[in-house]
């Protein structure tokens, strides 16, 4: 076994005898929140698209927090992203962040949905949006974040989701 110095990358910035700047999304950027809540009604079908709130495509988001009621007994559901209406609505990815979470198993408490679908895996948690969608540039969107309902409402409640992102601009 070697003993070993790593570097981030934001070090190797920093020491290189040339230094580069970091990307404020990394290092420095200013870390906002937002919350809402939607109510979910018993009968919502499977499909139906739950729009929590806007994200730019340059911004990282830190952490997504679900609170959930008790909703019924096939209520499950994705968390992904989708254009804005003004932009058309078209889904992008709709289990980007989550994938078939239960919501009729019990209430959830402060569950943490950033990256349970597993399509950002760990290595790209630093990146922007644009950047975990593949994307080779800054296509400079907003993007809303939503729930896609994939087991419908066999009851009804509220889901809660909060967001911490940092923003890229």
């Amino acid at each position: 076994m070697a003993v070993v110095n790593t570097k981030s990358t934001q070090i190797t910035n920093r020491d290189a005898a040339i230094q580069t700047l970091n990307k404020q999304v990394n290092s420095g950027g200013r870390l906002r929140s937002k919350v809402d809540t939607i109510p979910v009604a018993s009968g919502d079908s499977a499909a139906s698209v739950l729009r929590f709130f806007d994200i730019k495509s340059g911004d990282r988001v830190d952490e997504l927090i679900m609170d959930s009621d008790d909703i019924g007994t096939t209520t499950t559901y994705d968390l992904g992203l989708y254009r804005t209406a003004a932009d058309g609505g078209a889904v992008v990815d709709a289990d980007f962040f989550a994938s078939a979470v239960v919501v009729n198993a019990g209430a959830l408490a402060h569950q943490h949905v950033t990256r349970e679908s597993g399509v950002v895996d760990i290595i790209n948690k630093g990146k922007a949006i644009w950047e975990q969608l593949g994307l080779t540039v800054d296509p400079r969107l907003v993007y809303d974040i939503c729930a896609t309902l994939v087991g419908a409402a066999d009851g009804a409640g509220d889901l809660t989701l909060a967001m911490k992102y940092v923003d890229g601009n």
